[in-house]
């Protein structure tokens, strides 16, 4: 059964950091949707569609190969 998490991180400024952080998400195993919601001056978020509970330190890891961006819990 899937279920929706979300998350938040600072440092997305665009569409191509949406794109690199849903990238690497979507390489993490059980994970079948990301979007994410860009806001450039403030904690972006993020919702993961999983088979499992993902925990902040896989999240954190996928955003650190995505680029400078950090999970935040606002």
């Amino acid at each position: 059964m899937a279920t929706t998490q979300q998350f938040h991180a600072t440092g997305l400024t665009c569409g191509h950091c949406a794109h690199a952080v849903k990238e690497e998400l979507l390489a993490v195993p059980g994970v079948h949707d990301v979007d994410v919601e860009v806001l450039v001056d403030g904690a972006s978020t993020i919702t993961v569609t999983t088979e499992h509970h993902l925990s902040d330190e896989q999240v954190a890891a996928a955003l650190d190969e995505a680029g400078s961006y950090v999970l935040v819990h606002p």
